[in-house]
């Protein structure tokens, strides 16, 4: 080690035991009852997550998102921390001469000083939120300094050691956001399906009719001032709630193009309207989710409405659902999906969130719901393909989905025209049966999970009153019905 870097080393830690001897000695009026017990609210990451669980219940489905990538961008800090920054400086704890007994911790702790990792976990929780919700991060933001602060007051890291550990929080909030947008850019990529031949092209939008929720998760911002500029004669209509449906089946009656802007549920009723009236689909993403136009590779208004005026669409399979013994193509009481379709825990968990988020909000409902279906004593008994089954979830996704488990995540085609089929057993509690099928390695090989692709699908004796979900929307499921693939059945823009 050179003498220039001893003499700028040993600069640092004179300025560093100089801040730490100011910060002992001045009174600060309130502290002593505060500072002490803030940071031991921080041991473990206690306090952030009680932040996360707090933000998830009071928050849109944004902020949601917002604690999701806090909590993930404080993981990565923490693993960072204990795996790398620990081990590799080795510094020691500051000598506790000059800080007042009353503000020492009751047992001091035994790792290296360098760098703090209470700074680092708050500061990495508070940029993670940050990044996705300002409001909150904003909120959160004092709350990290106070912990930050509350290192150096209590006499366990010098002020480099906060700094450093914010600093090494900060960055790892922004690794986070980069990950998760890698991931959501690689998910948005065009599969294989076949393209469509002759569908339109509207250069301008006349004869598009975009129907638009308002009441979605990002309507209001799903770039629809690009749709006005982009296809200036498309006619929009903006309604929410009951309307919607009688909306979308008069707009397909009348247009050449359905277009259609919300989430996952809306879409689905716009897609029924248009397999019905024989037209292509222009899908503007407008949810919170966006399952399906993800999957079918559409970032957003400016692909949708590219599509549109160059007249390049894809044909996708559509997933059906038919009342009775066998499926009846004039049966009008059939019903579609275009991501999924479930019978079992999911369909509860979705119908005691909707009955009760009216009354206790969202985030509560949620959170009350999974309580009480994951104390459900008796699973579902069923007689699928002939046999009795009893069963904790049936799950039928619209093509294959990448991934293990009971509900995985994403397909990278809607073109293939098969089911993909799950299954987990009954037996057991519902929530190690579901944890223990969304863990399943290899998927034949699970006693709780199967797997397997399919075009038809019988299920017969469903008891009264059973719950199914499809596509995010709850209903009653009839005591037989039986689920297949119609492949190639809805034309839909998508870029070339």
């Amino acid at each position: 080690m050179s003498d220039q870097e001893l003499t700028w080393r040993g600069a640092v830690a004179r300025g560093d035991r100089w801040l730490f001897d100011v910060v002992a000695r001045r009174h600060w009026p309130g502290a002593d009852r505060v500072l002490p017990r803030l940071g031991r609210a921080a041991n473990h990451g206690l306090l952030w997550g009680g932040a996360a669980a707090g933000i998830a219940v009071l928050g849109s489905a944004g902020a949601r998102k917002a604690a999701v990538r806090g909590v993930a961008s404080l993981a990565l800090a923490s693993a960072t921390i204990n795996t790398v920054g620990k081990w590799s400086v080795r510094r020691t704890r500051p000598v506790l001469d000059g800080v007042p007994v009353g503000r020492q911790l009751s047992t001091q702790p035994r790792t290296t000083s360098f760098p703090s990792g209470h700074s680092a976990s708050a500061f990495a929780f508070t940029a993670g939120v940050a990044l996705e919700s300002p409001l909150w991060g904003a909120a959160l933001a004092p709350v990290a300094v106070s912990v930050a602060f509350s290192r150096v007051y209590t006499g366990v890291h010098y002020p480099s050691d906060v700094l450093a550990g914010a600093a090494l929080g900060v960055a790892a909030g922004f690794v986070v956001r980069r990950l998760t947008r890698d991931a959501v850019e690689a998910r948005i990529a065009p599969g294989d399906e076949r393209p469509a031949e002759g569908v339109p092209a509207l250069p301008d939008g006349a004869g598009l009719t975009v129907v638009v929720n308002t009441g979605s998760g990002t309507a209001a911002t799903a770039g629809l001032e690009v749709l006005r500029e982009r296809l200036p004669k498309a006619e929009l209509i903006e309604c929410e709630g009951p309307r919607l449906t009688a909306e979308l089946a008069s707009a397909a009656e009348r247009a050449t193009v359905l277009g259609v802007c919300g989430g996952d549920g809306t879409v689905n009723a716009a897609a029924t309207a248009a397999l019905r009236a024989g037209i292509p689909l222009a899908v503007f993403p407008g949810g919170t989710l966006n399952h399906f136009a993800l999957d079918l590779g559409l970032a957003g208004a400016e692909d949708t409405c590219r599509a549109v005026a160059s007249g390049h669409a894809v044909l996708i399979g559509v997933g059906r659902f038919t009342p009775g013994p066998g499926p009846d193509p004039e049966d009008t009481r059939a019903g579609y999906f275009l991501n999924n379709f479930s019978i079992g825990a999911y369909p509860e968990l979705l119908g005691h969130r909707l009955r009760w988020a009216p009354r206790i909000g969202g985030g509560p409902a949620a959170l009350l719901a999974a309580y009480r279906v994951l104390r459900a004593e008796r699973p579902v008994r069923l007689r699928l393909a002939g046999k009795p089954r009893s069963v904790w979830l049936l799950f039928a996704g619209n093509g294959t989905y990448q991934g293990t488990g009971p509900a995985p995540r994403y397909r990278k085609s809607l073109g293939e025209g098969l089911l993909d089929v799950r299954l987990v057993h009954g037996g057991g509690r519902p929530g190690p049966r579901l944890l223990a099928a969304a863990l399943a390695g290899p998927l034949t090989r699970s006693p709780v999970h199967v797997a397997t692709r399919l075009r038809s699908l019988r299920v017969g004796d469903i008891p009264a009153g059973t719950p199914l979900a499809y596509d995010g929307e709850y209903a009653r499921a009839p005591a037989a019905l039986v689920l297949d693939e119609l492949p190639d059945a809805l034309t839909v823009y998508r870029p070339r």
